[in-house]
């Protein structure tokens, strides 16, 4: 089978079989059907929060930003374009697809903002192969450690609870590395098993624990301790009621990113330290059933985005002063659609910014154009390093951080997206 039937086989592994092997943990991979929440803990608390969200499977960056100022836009896509007149948030060259219109409210107040023309230096079109270099994001090394485990490294006094994974035990390459990590389904999952049972069972089970790992030498005792002192600090506030300040969305295909965005404000309101927190929503590989603006996937999962992250945005409401959010992708797509009216794996991309330090209400980023002679191969050409506008954020908002230790080999050069 083609890459993409890889793809889809594993985007739908059951969340039974990723759930069978967990142990105890706090929080860094949360399967919830499509979605994936991570995060990793180790600063201060009141320290500001990076919130990466990465589209799966290869968002259309020209389809939800779309450059209607380009002819070459609605030649190339005779059944899939978006009319200019339907666009949000127009200037000469760009508008927002119209199903992003819940995050209106954000780009009118100045906390969104768009990067064009973004993505890896060098062209590749393989979901797996161009998710690993995106996410370990330092360019012909051997070791498999992501950037955001690079960046959790570097804090001071390192916590069992730095990287943590939630939902498998396999954590994704960004937060992967030497930095140790514990696994739970979501919030309500991290205990230890078995030791949380109501009555004489649960506290006979955890005084048993303890009595068998205390003092104990090695990675395994190592483990147990970590388990435990996650579970404690994060019970709390799993078991704590909790009521969003604003509705989420709880329809498909946005239910899933809405439980995982709620659990990431859930540990933010918690405030324990919490750095950086990833959310991966899949569905975005679209070579058929792209749609138009009635119907179709992409138009549904514009809006499922939208809605959970207004939603998210807003029930964080004056924290948002020090959560700052991103979107990336492995790579965007084709400029021309294809026989199926869907588009195939491209190149250049769009990033999203949202929240604190952010200079919204504009489109960032050079434009290469869509012209034959400005082109790679039918794609749009990457001029912007994604590295570039992650390092910025990195740089502005955790400035005890060293940007060149995050992402190793580059030579940092802002955009100017962030104040």
């Amino acid at each position: 089978m083609d890459c993409c039937d890889e793809y889809a086989r594993a985007a739908m592994l059951s969340r039974r079989s990723f759930l069978g092997a967990m142990a105890a943990g706090a929080v860094t991979t949360s399967l919830v059907g499509d979605t994936f929440l991570q995060a990793s803990y180790g600063a201060e608390p009141g320290g500001n929060v990076l919130v990466v969200l990465s589209f799966r499977g290869g968002i259309d960056g020209l389809g939800a930003v779309v450059p209607h100022g380009e002819a070459a836009y609605a030649t190339a896509r005779p059944t899939t374009k978006v009319p200019t007149a339907s666009l949000l948030a127009k200037d000469a060259m760009f508008g927002l697809h119209p199903q992003l219109e819940p995050l209106l409210w954000a780009w009118n107040s100045g906390e969104l903002a768009v990067v064009n023309a973004v993505g890896l230096p060098v062209l590749n079109r393989s979901h797996f192969s161009a998710t690993e270099l995106v996410e370990d994001a330092d360019a012909g090394s051997s070791v498999r450690r992501g950037w955001i485990n690079r960046m959790v490294g570097l804090n001071a006094a390192p916590d069992p609870i730095d990287a943590v994974a939630l939902g498998t035990s396999t954590p994704a390459t960004q937060v992967e590395g030497p930095s140790p990590t514990v696994t739970a389904p979501n919030l309500d999952g991290i205990l230890l098993a078995g030791a949380e049972d109501a009555g004489e069972w649960g506290t006979r089970r955890l005084t048993s624990l303890q009595t068998m790992w205390a003092g104990a030498p090695g990675a395994l005792g190592r483990g147990f301790e970590s388990a435990y002192a996650t579970a404690n600090k994060v019970r709390p506030i799993a078991q704590a009621p909790y009521t969003p300040t604003v509705p989420y969305p709880s329809e498909w295909p946005g239910e899933d990113l809405a439980q995982a965005l709620m659990d990431a404000a859930r540990l933010i309101k918690a405030d324990i330290g919490t750095q950086v927190i990833t959310v991966d929503f899949g569905g975005w590989d679209m070579h058929t059933g792209y749609g138009t603006l009635d119907w179709g996937r992409m138009r549904g999962q514009l809006r499922a985005f939208a809605t959970a992250t207004s939603a998210f945005l807003q029930d964080l409401g004056p924290l948002r002063s020090r959560v700052t959010l991103a979107t990336i992708s492995e790579f965007g797509r084709r400029l021309e659609e294809n026989g199926s009216q869907g588009l195939d794996h491209g190149w250049g991309n769009m990033m999203m910014l949202m929240g604190a330090g952010v200079k919204g209400g504009q489109y960032h980023g050079s434009w290469p154009g869509l012209t034959h002679g400005t082109r790679r191969d039918d794609d749009l050409k990457v001029t912007t390093d994604y590295r570039q506008v992650l390092g910025e954020i990195v740089h502005k908002r955790f400035p005890d951080k060293d940007v060149t230790k995050v992402f190793p080999g580059v030579s940092y050069a802002p955009i100017g997206v962030l104040s």
